[in-house]
């Protein structure tokens, strides 16, 4: 088992034997599912990321570098 904090702003660091197991790269798109009392992260395909990025773009009124700033710290 591997532990991991979390900082005040939200992000974490995946230990480098889980990226290693779970063939992490820099870039990779990560998908959450909460799950009860369980927190699934998968690595995302690049079907689901075609799918995320035509989605995000559809709600162009909430992707604004603004309201980044203003969500960032939720």
């Amino acid at each position: 088992m591997e532990l991991a904090r979390i900082t005040a702003r939200g992000q974490t660091t995946i230990p480098k034997r889980v990226r290693e197991a779970a063939n992490l790269n820099a870039g990779d798109t990560l998908s959450f599912e909460v799950r009860s009392d369980h927190l699934v992260v998968r690595k995302a395909t690049s079907a689901q990321e075609t799918y995320l990025d035509g989605l995000a773009q559809t709600l162009d009124e909430w992707n604004s570098p603004e309201d980044e700033e203003a969500w960032r710290d939720l």
